[in-house]
């Protein structure tokens, strides 16, 4: 199977975290998402040991919340000892709902307005990751209101095309994130930061995208932040404490993706890390990754209701699920691939090609094309795996449908950790 958390059980059907997910689809009704709670940890922890051991003992990963924002989520990453990167009020707001320690929560975001950062202030936030000169600016009058000094790291776009989907790469020069080396910018918002009285500048921050399979866009973002981190010295005399190089690792959704040792890989960079900062004699204190989807979305598995099989004779063969573009939207908006499975028929070889259609009054509802799956009749539970990340966290209401439940499995017991939304809802904020 594509991950050790799945596998087909003696009965035939699919198992999950330990759990026939039949058995749950029956228990709570379909659309319904599923979380291993035990591979969140574990996922969690190979970041924290992995970080500690592979640069130095101060440094360790932020979750990265807009994978998946619920408080089941928090408690885990607390519990585990790591951070948080949060990009609006209601990340915040969440992770506060739950205890979250603010003072490790990174705030980030490209337009962070002045309501944003007041909230972000009031509420405890650790660090700003500040995207422009205009927001440097209003964190510093809106600190020195609240007689404060903020830490900020400043967002750098290194130049980096780290070859993935376009529409998350995010290290580029032109990119809307963050402020480029190339252009001599990174050095001015520098310059500004070390002048203001309210803000202290502990570092800096570069992503370069998500989806990497290997260290190249790593080491290459290794190399050139701390080119930069050196240059700053020289210029300013300013020795940074941190640096945060974005995101994580990618993450399997089908056969064909290349399996990763986040370990090894950890242990490469670290090497490129090190050897440079003894060359380049700098006193880099902490790195950090941002790792989100390589935390969730292996833990998470979505359930399906099963209802038309409709052939097109001489074109195609559409399977029609109870959920749809409004609990995954990933396919709708990058043509991600993913793994489908017929959970009620699993150890049945897949003869059937079909595209997976979702139920709502959209043509672009399709959560797979043209993919193999068993035999399958009305009823008939359908699993699509590694979903817990941009899932839930990009679910929509558009054609008034309720968001799914969700159930986290732990140690053999299922408890639900997010209640289905109902119709109530749906109209809670409408006058």
């Amino acid at each position: 199977m594509l991950h050790t958390n799945v596998k087909i059980n003696e009965l035939g059907h699919l198992e999950f975290a330990g759990a026939d997910v039949t058995v749950l689809a029956k228990k709570y009704g379909t659309p319904l998402m599923l979380l291993d709670s035990e591979r969140v940890k574990s996922n969690v922890n190979v970041y924290v040991n992995g970080l500690k051991s592979a640069f130095t003992p101060t440094s360790f990963p932020c979750y990265a919340s807009k994978a998946l924002s619920i408080k089941e989520i928090y408690r885990i990453v607390k519990a585990q000892g790591a951070g948080i990167d949060v990009v609006s009020c209601g990340e915040i707001y969440t992770a506060k709902s739950v205890d979250f320690p603010m003072e490790k929560a990174f705030f980030h975001g490209n337009n962070k307005t002045d309501s944003d950062i007041l909230y972000a202030i009031e509420n405890g936030v650790g660090y700003f990751v500040v995207d422009n000169v205009e927001e440097l600016n209003a964190i510093d009058s809106i600190a020195n209101s609240k007689g404060i000094k903020q830490n900020v790291l400043i967002r750098i776009t290194p130049g980096i095309d780290p070859h993935t989907n376009a529409k998350i790469t995010t290290g580029q020069v032109d990119s809307k994130f963050g402020t480029p080396i190339e252009t001599g910018q990174a050095f001015d918002i520098t310059s500004k930061a070390l002048a203001l009285k309210n803000v202290c500048l502990k570092g800096f921050h570069c992503h370069v995208g998500s989806q990497c399979f290997d260290s190249t866009s790593f080491i290459d973002a290794t190399k050139i932040m701390l080119t930069f981190i050196r240059d700053v010295k020289n210029l300013f005399g300013f020795d940074t404490e941190i640096l945060n190089l974005g995101g994580g690792y990618g993450v399997r959704y089908v056969e064909s993706d290349p399996e990763i040792d986040v370990l090894k890989n950890l242990e490469i960079v670290g090497k490129t890390f090190n050897d440079i900062l003894k060359e380049y004699n700098l006193n880099v204190k902490t790195v950090i990754l941002e790792p989100g989807r390589s935390i969730v979305a292996n833990a998470g598995l979505t359930l399906y209701t099963a209802g038309s099989f409709k052939t097109i004779d001489g074109y195609k063969s559409y399977l029609s699920i109870d959920g749809g573009m409004t609990d995954n939207p990933r396919f709708a908006l990058y043509g991600s691939d993913y793994t489908v499975i017929n959970a009620s028929k699993a150890s049945l070889e897949k003869t059937v090609i079909a595209t997976i259609a979702g139920r709502c009054c959209e043509s672009g509802d399709v959560i797979q094309e043209n993919v193999s799956i068993q035999q399958t009749s009305r009823g008939d539970i359908i699993a699509v795996l590694v979903t817990g990340a941009y899932n839930y966290s990009m679910a929509s209401n558009y054609n008034k449908l309720c968001r799914p439940m969700m159930v986290a499995i732990e140690n053999g017991i299922d408890k639900v950790i997010v209640k289905r939304e109902t119709f109530e809802d749906l109209i809670k904020n409408e006058i």
